[in-house]
C-alpha cells in the first residue's frame, strides 16, 4: 500500500474498523484520489485546448482581413487593365 492508502488504513483502524473494511475503504479512497489526478489533468488540458482554440478564432479572422483586402487590390487592378485595354482599342 501506498504511503497515503496506510495512513487511512491506519486511521481507520485506529478508529476501530475491521480490518478488512478499513482496508476497502483506504483503497477505495486512494481509486478516487486517482480519478481526482486524472480530472485535474484533463481540465487542464481542456483549458490548453480553449487557449489554441482563441488563437485560431485570431488567425481566421487576420486571414479574412487579408483576403478582403485581397479582393480590393485585384479588383482595382482589374479596373486599371480593363480601362487601360478600353483606351487602347477605342481611341
Amino acid at each position: 500500500m501506498t504511503t497515503m492508502i496506510a495512513e487511512v488504513y491506519d486511521a481507520l483502524v485506529a478508529a476501530g474498523t475491521p480490518d478488512d473494511k478499513a482496508r476497502k475503504a483506504a483503497e477505495a479512497l486512494a481509486g478516487y484520489e486517482a480519478h481526482e489526478h486524472r480530472l485535474v489533468r484533463i481540465e487542464s488540458d481542456i483549458a490548453e485546448v480553449k487557449r489554441d482554440v482563441t488563437e485560431l478564432k485570431r488567425d481566421v479572422a487576420e486571414l479574412k482581413r487579408d483576403s478582403f483586402l485581397l479582393k480590393w487590390m485585384m479588383g482595382f487592378v482589374l479596373l486599371f487593365q480593363v480601362t487601360i485595354f478600353a483606351k487602347l482599342f477605342l481611341h
